[in-house]
């Protein structure tokens, strides 16, 4: 049995993600997000999801990318403007 690397728990179904040529062993999607998921830039929330990205920084959404003055993001197709 493979060992999770977050949680530390021995179990008979991990599964390995490579990541930019990395190995990972997790126990559960629930730790592999936790350890590779990336951070809104602005809100610090973990984006599960796409994400958006303006400028190489990746934001959870629109509204967090205009917080810090990012424009020409969309969230459900309406674009955002200053």
């Amino acid at each position: 049995m493979k060992t999770c690397e977050i949680c530390q728990n021995e179990y008979d179904k991990t599964f390995e993600i490579i990541l930019q040529g990395k190995h990972h062993t997790f126990d559960s999607f629930e730790c592999a997000i936790h350890a590779l998921a990336p951070r809104c830039h602005h809100c610090q929330c973990t984006i599960i999801g796409h994400g958006s990205e303006k400028d190489g920084v990746i934001y959870c959404s629109a509204h967090c990318a205009r917080q810090e003055g990012k424009v020409g993001l969309i969230d459900r197709g309406v674009p955002i403007t200053l």
